[in-house]
């Protein structure tokens, strides 16, 4: 029994600390297209009022693993954000990543040229509260820009 049992609890300790495990906690770049979609979808059938709360809401449907939503309008306001809802109403257009890459404006880039498309750079995962690397999917979607991110 006592053999039992220790075999048991070393079986969850290495479950707890194998990484693979905790694998499942990171969005992939599926989930991050796909979620971007669905927001656009929820914005499309509900509004903008209505999807903007929702997206704002932590614990919403636009909250997934280590991912959420933001919404900015064409001129680098944010209008939504999942992750942090201070960053609402302020122009976040010169904001640069900690090696100092306008990763907005590059954004603002592939939105333009493209319609949609990932942007790399490193940013702080809410989650760990460390500096990852981050690629985030952004789509046009009339007169706004959506994206969801995740890190690698």
């Amino acid at each position: 029994m006592k053999i039992l049992f220790n075999s048991t609890i070393l079986g969850f300790a290495l479950l707890a600390f194998n990484p693979v495990a905790h694998a499942a906690d990171k969005a992939t770049a599926e989930e991050a297209t796909a979620l971007v979609k669905k927001a656009i979808a929820y914005m499309n059938a509900n509004g903008k009022d209505k999807a903007f709360a929702e997206i704002n809401e932590p614990k919403g449907q636009f909250t997934v693993k280590d991912m959420y939503i933001f919404v900015n309008d064409l001129h680098g306001v944010t209008l939504a954000h999942g992750g942090n809802a201070k960053l609402v109403g302020k122009n976040v257009m010169d904001l640069k990543d900690a090696d100092g890459k306008s990763f907005i404006k590059e954004m603002y880039d592939v939105a333009g040229k493209k319609g949609k498309g990932w942007v790399d750079y490193k940013w702080v995962n809410p989650v760990t509260k460390a500096i990852d690397a981050k690629s985030t999917y952004i789509e046009k979607a009339g007169d706004v820009i959506v994206g969801a991110g995740i890190y690698k």
